[in-house]
């Protein structure tokens, strides 16, 4: 089944940064991440992003605050956040940099839109945590 993005726009509340996604089918990546160097960016243990096409997203409004850092395998992971109250808002890796980004899906108008598809560093999900039925489970990125 794909999914559909209608226009929406993404912001935090309240926010100076407005971005529009594109009515696109997203890429086939939305998954829950659970890795340590996520839990400053999304505030807790675990974030659900989704991979849509880097065209498919047009900043209207404001101007995002970027951090760089190494993602802890040594490749440099690009963080956007709004520059008035902090959302985290989207994240992308040099490897992907020209073609994809990955949205938080929370700050979408409809976070109903785009369900996960799968679930990555499923070996360090805490003991109270469930595992997501119907999608895919990985205990690394790459296994």
């Amino acid at each position: 089944m794909k999914y559909r993005l209608t226009p929406r726009t993404m912001h935090g509340p309240p926010s100076a940064i407005v971005r529009t996604v594109k009515s696109v089918s997203p890429l086939p990546s939305r998954v829950l991440r659970k890795l340590t160097e996520n839990q400053k960016a999304f505030g807790t243990n675990y974030g659900l992003t989704a991979k849509i096409p880097k065209d498919a997203l047009r900043l209207t409004a404001g101007k995002p605050k970027e951090h760089v850092g190494d993602n802890g395998s040594g490749s440099l992971l690009h963080r956007e956040f709004c520059d008035n109250c902090g959302s985290f808002i989207l994240e992308y890796g040099d490897a992907v940099k020209d073609q994809a980004r990955y949205i938080c899906v929370g700050t979408l108008d409809d976070p109903e839109a785009l369900p996960p598809k799968g679930e990555f560093f499923c070996s360090s999900r805490a003991s109270w945590m469930p595992e997501i039925p119907n999608v895919f489970h990985k205990q690394k990125i790459k296994e």
